[in-house]
C-alpha cells in the first residue's frame, strides 16, 4: 500500500459487495470510516443523504480526506427493461453529481474522489490491447460510463484529484460469479458464446485493495483500470471455475440463447470482448494478490 497515514474515508454505495469488505479494509488499515445512507443514520459514523434530491444532510464532506463512490444501480439484472436502463443511468448521474458538488462547494475539499467505473467504457473490442490510453468505445454501457465520469468532473480542483476506479467483472461470491456458479454446480457449465472473448476481471480480493491503494496513494490521478494483470478469455474463466468445483465443462450458453433469454444487457455483459490492462496500477506499484484467474477462482472456491 502506498500509505499509513490514517485518513477520514467517505464511503458512498457502502452496503454493496465491494463497499462491505472495503469498510473493513480501510477500518483495519488505521482510516476513519464513514458511510452515506438514505435512512435515519444509526451511529456516528453514518451520515444521511438524498442524492436525487442533491441534499447531504451534514457537513461531512468537509471533514473528509478521501470520497469513494460506489453507489449506482447494478448493471447485473437481466433482462435489461427500459425503466431498468434509465435507472443504471440515473443512478449514476444522480449520486456522482450531488457527491461532486458538494466536493465543489466544501469549504475544506478532500484531497481525492475515488470514482467507481467500469470497463464498459472501451466497448467491444476483439482482441486489442487497451489500456487507459485507448478510445471510448461504443454501446450503452459505453454511454453510462461517459455519463458517469462526466459527472464527476465539478469534483475536480487543485486540491481535489478525481481517479476514475475502472473495474471489471470482479470474481467474489457474489456478483457476476454468482450465476456462473449456479450454472456449473449444475453441471451444465461450458462456452458463453464463442467462449473465444476477453473478460477483464480481477479478484474481490484484489478490487478492494485496490481501492485502499487508490484512497492512500497521493498520485493516483485520472483514469485507472480496476483489472487483474493476466486477461483471460471466457472459456478460461468458467473452465477454472468448472475445474475448482470439480465439475464437467461442456453444455453451455450458445449467443442466440444468452440474446434470446438475457437480451442486450447479456451481451453486453457475456458477449463483449475486451483484453485490458492495468498500466496505470503496475505504475504505480500496486502489488497484486491474485495474478491469474485460477488464484482468483480457488480463494472463493475454497472459502
Amino acid at each position: 500500500m502506498a500509505s499509513t497515514t490514517a485518513l477520514t474515508v467517505v464511503l458512498a454505495g457502502a452496503s454493496g459487495m465491494i463497499g462491505r469488505p472495503l469498510q473493513d479494509l480501510l477500518a483495519k488499515r488505521g482510516h476513519d470510516v464513514h458511510t452515506l445512507v438514505r435512512r435515519a443514520p444509526q451511529k456516528p459514523t453514518e451520515h444521511q443523504w438524498d442524492p436525487i434530491a442533491g441534499v447531504m444532510a451534514d457537513d461531512i464532506i468537509d471533514r473528509a480526506d478521501v470520497v469513494v463512490n460506489l453507489a449506482g444501480a447494478s448493471i447485473g439484472k437481466l433482462p435489461w427493461t427500459k425503466k431498468h436502463k434509465e435507472l443504471i443511468m440515473s443512478s449514476r448521474r444522480e449520486t456522482t453529481g450531488t457527491l461532486a458538488r458538494a466536493i465543489a462547494e466544501a469549504s475544506s475539499p478532500p484531497q481525492a474522489l475515488i470514482q467507481g467505473s467500469a470497463v464498459g467504457f472501451y466497448g467491444d473490442r476483439g482482441s486489442e490491447d487497451l489500456t487507459e490510453e485507448s478510445a471510448e468505445g461504443n454501446g450503452f454501457l459505453a454511454e453510462v460510463v461517459r455519463e458517469w465520469e462526466k459527472a464527476a468532473l465539478p469534483a475536480q480542483s487543485q486540491k481535489t484529484r478525481v481517479v476514475f476506479a475502472r473495474t471489471g467483472l470482479v470474481i467474489g461470491r457474489g456478483g457476476a460469479l454468482a450465476p456462473l456458479r449456479l450454472q456449473t454446480a449444475l453441471g451444465v457449465a461450458g462456452p458463453a458464446g464463442r467462449g473465444t472473448q476477453w473478460w477483464p476481471w480481477i479478484s474481490l480480493h484484489d478490487e478492494v485493495r485496490a481501492l485502499a491503494f487508490l484512497c492512500e496513494s497521493q498520485k493516483a490521478s485520472g483514469a485507472i483500470n480496476v483489472v487483474a494483470p493476466t486477461p483471460a478469455t471466457a472459456n478460461t474463466v468458467t473452465r477454472a471455475l468448472a475445474r475448482a468445483m470439480k465439475r464437467p465443462f461442456w453444455l453451455g450458453l450458445p449467443r442466440f440463447a444468452i440474446s434470446l433469454l438475457l437480451g442486450e444487457g447479456g451481451e453486453s455483459l457475456l458477449l463483449t470482448s475486451q483484453k485490458i490492462h492495468p498500466s496505470q496500477l503496475e505504475k504505480l506499484g500496486f502489488d497484486f494478490a491474485d495474478v491469474t484467474i485460477d488464484e482468483a477462482i480457488a480463494r472463493v472456491v475454497k472459502r
